[in-house]
């Protein structure tokens, strides 16, 4: 049954919606020099609104998501889209900041839709399949990250930045209607469990796994790491080169490594322990600030560094999704939830942080900032995690 609903149209079709979905969420980031203008506030409060985004993706994750385990994931999935849609028109038409950031706000809550996809795609696949289903979906995912900040920063620089928001809306109002049509039937049919316990659930799935635990703080790292440099790019381009929120958007295409990549690391994962591509991608993004730091201020220094640190937040994401899909598939949505919303927390204080070190301290307290986040990444994940794993066997 499993296989049947899943084939390899289905899978792409979970891809492009995943695509086009996480796409609400990083379209701020190569326009916040126009926002900033236009509303005449310092890059600081942008980073805010930023922020405001992450954290409601980040609480859609955690009050949402779980809603994929007790009740029809395709519905969930549906009603979604139709409040992204309403929350992009929102930011579409805000006559003011307020208005904006509320509707960033609710952006980030209603975009949830691909972290509900995620799961469905690992419970509906062969298990012996899971890491190469995750990650084509995941490179999906990655594909909306790459592509909203080349279209959100290239549209921007013809169009007023409003716009980007408007077409966000329809693209979604179309996959919508190609989804009722095409997305597979959930082929769970009764569920037991109410919210209220479900939620409840929750922090005791925390408690008993250290795997979830260590899987949340691994992506809180990589990806605040990842979002300290690209809310901070646009200001960077602007300082070094004159640069603006074209050129941004243009330089995340160089993202498509990860993109290509996502399958094969979900082929490593499948065979090797996805603890040791997980220790991979914390060292790739390591590498990648060493040459921001060194070499940022030349352009190919800035290149090599974008596609390293792509390809590390890839390792970990991937790696990081097979191997809690893999604990029990019926809790898989409060699994995915406890790991997305450690991972969206870390993009956001990483939005925020990031604006408000490059403000303080220029680049280097940028590269700065993210070494020592990464530091804490290595700790946690080469030290506390084992110890934690070797107490555990021992009682």
């Amino acid at each position: 049954m499993n296989s049947k609903s899943l084939n390899k149209s289905t899978v792409l079709l979970m891809a492009i919606s995943a695509a086009i979905v996480v796409a609400n969420i990083n379209y701020i980031q190569p326009i916040e020099a126009d926002i900033a203008q236009q509303f005449n506030l310092p890059n600081a409060v942008i980073g805010a609104v930023a922020m405001l985004t992450q954290l409601g993706y980040a609480f859609g994750l955690l009050l949402i998501v779980p809603m994929g385990d007790i009740m029809n994931r395709r519905m969930l999935i549906m009603r979604l889209l139709v409040l992204a849609i309403i929350s992009a028109l929102l930011a579409f038409v805000a006559p003011n900041i307020w208005v904006y950031a509320l509707a960033s706000l609710l952006i980030g809550i209603t975009s949830v839709a691909p972290q509900v996809i995620i799961p469905y795609a690992g419970f509906l696949a062969p298990r012996n399949q899971r890491g190469q289903v995750l990650g084509n979906v995941l490179s999906g995912l990655l594909v909306g990250v790459l592509l909203s900040r080349t279209v959100s920063g290239v549209l921007a620089s013809y169009l007023p930045w409003q716009m980007v928001y408007l077409i966000a809306a329809i693209l979604i109002a179309g996959l919508w209607l190609v989804l009722w049509r095409k997305l597979p039937h959930d082929p769970v049919t009764t569920h037991t469990t109410n919210y209220k316990a479900m939620i409840q659930t929750v922090p005791q799935l925390v408690k008993r796994y250290p795997v979830l635990r260590a899987s949340a703080v691994n992506g809180f790292v990589l990806f605040g790491v990842s979002n300290i440099f690209w809310a901070t790019l646009v200001f960077y381009l602007q300082h070094q080169y004159g640069w603006g929120s074209r050129e941004a958007g243009l330089l995340a295409l160089l993202g498509v490594t990860g993109v290509l990549a996502a399958p094969l690391i979900g082929r490593l994962a499948d065979r090797f322990r996805p603890r040791t591509i997980i220790g991979l991608g914390l060292v790739l993004s390591t590498l990648a600030y060493v040459v921001f730091w060194l070499s940022g201020t030349h352009l190919v220094g800035l290149i090599i560094g974008i596609v390293v640190l792509d390809l590390g937040t890839q390792f970990g994401q991937v790696a990081n999704q097979t191997r809690i899909q893999s604990i029990d598939v019926h809790a898989s949505s409060r699994f995915n939830s406890v790991f997305m919303f450690g991972y969206f927390m870390g993009g956001a204080l990483g939005s925020f942080c990031g604006n408000v070190l490059w403000d303080l301290a220029g680049w280097n307290g940028v590269c700065g900032l993210a070494v020592v986040v990464l530091m804490i990444g290595f700790y946690a994940h080469f030290v506390h995690y084992p110890r934690v794993v070797t107490r555990q066997a021992q009682h």
